[in-house]
């Protein structure tokens, strides 16, 4: 069966791919990418890849190690309140804090970057974030990719993805095996839901009909869409300092999954990590979630960071400087348990006094 052709001449900004508008967008990001320059990374963004010289950002016996995440449905609440310079502060936070669990320092960052139609503003908003936490990691915003896919993503909807690749001296590669029964364990507070939980987040909000713009319920100084959607906290440059100074055996990035599945990710088979959920306080934004939900307090320690982001073990005799060299470095610190002997089956998380101390 044959067709006539269309009189009309076909253009790709028809199909709804605007290639002058990706352009505009490569020329207001190049300053960005400019200001995460490190040593190591020197290239322009444009070219079809990027190289990273490790000698020159220091290293003699490098391990590389690599991350890749994103921002899950934090997205959804960020364009429906038309605010985007900040989800990329996630996108970098949740890629390098898992790198830095390894004891790697985050060298470069690269993103990709999805949406139905270009909106330029919006995007430079993004990517702008995205620098200010490569920043924050110390790590080179190298390149990237923006891919425009109309049919793919409803208009004003987009996603994102970010790759990042650390290197750390082969002798200060963080193991379980080093931990040990009576291993100290302290939490670093967290700035909000940091990435995840989002979908439990936005279920709540839509099923009691909340309202982004109104005041947050736990806290009238702002409006509940901007306390929701608070970056992510890169604890990258701390971290590294405790691990450089010796004092670091072990860290656990609390993401999906919360405490209970998260901090068994760095113990040994024959440790168990038991905290005192009185130790630290739960955030009121954590609270008001709880108690909107009616989330039991098992369940909200399994999805959300429940106001810790990183969990740290140190020797006890060295506990307490690590605590002073991480407040030093801008940490709000608290010690929550300790690592004990397992038992046959035992799980290998347990909080006493969760639901007392979650809900007084």
């Amino acid at each position: 069966m044959t067709h006539e052709s269309s009189k009309k001449s076909y253009s790709y900004k028809d199909a709804g791919v605007d290639i002058e508008a990706g352009n505009s967008l490569v020329n207001a990001i190049k300053p960005l990418a400019a200001m995460t320059r490190r040593p190591g990374a020197d290239a322009d963004l444009g070219g079809f890849g990027a190289l990273f010289d490790l000698k020159a950002a220091g290293f003699k016996d490098p391990l590389l190690v690599s991350a890749t995440d994103g921002v899950g449905t934090k997205l959804k609440v960020a364009i429906d309140m038309n605010k985007h310079d900040t989800v990329g502060i996630d996108l970098v936070a949740m890629c390098v804090n898992d790198l830095v669990v390894q004891g790697a320092e985050p060298l470069f960052f690269l993103d990709y970057f999805a949406t139905g139609g270009l909106d330029v503003e919006a995007t430079r908003d993004i990517i702008s974030g995205i620098a200010e936490g490569c920043k924050q990691a110390g790590c080179a915003l190298i390149g990237g990719e923006t891919a425009e896919m109309p049919g793919m993503y409803a208009k004003g909807d987009y996603d994102m993805a970010g790759f990042t690749v650390g290197a750390v001296e082969r002798d200060q590669l963080l193991k379980a095996d080093t931990l040990k029964e009576g291993d100290i364990l302290l939490g670093l507070v967290s700035s909000g839901v940091h990435s995840n939980g989002y979908s439990l987040v936005r279920r709540l909000l839509d099923d009691f009909k909340m309202d982004l713009a109104a005041p947050a319920p736990f806290d009238n100084s702002r409006e509940l869409g901007d306390a929701l959607i608070a970056p992510t906290r890169i604890y990258v440059k701390s971290c590294l300092a405790g691990v450089r100074a010796g004092y670091i055996k072990a860290l656990s990035h609390i993401t999906g999954g919360g405490l209970y599945e998260n901090i068994p990710r760095i113990l040994p088979d024959n440790l168990v990590a038991e905290l005192d959920a009185n130790a630290w306080s739960l955030p009121p934004l954590f609270k008001w979630l709880a108690e909107l939900g009616n989330i039991a307090p098992r369940e909200l320690a399994t999805t959300f960071n429940c106001g810790l982001g990183m969990v740290v073990a140190v020797d006890p005799s060295d506990a307490d400087a690590l605590k002073t060299l991480l407040m030093d470095e801008g940490e709000e610190v608290f010690e929550i348990g300790r690592l004990t002997a397992r038992a046959d089956d035992q799980e290998q998380v347990l909080i006493n006094d969760l639901e007392e101390a979650f809900f007084k």
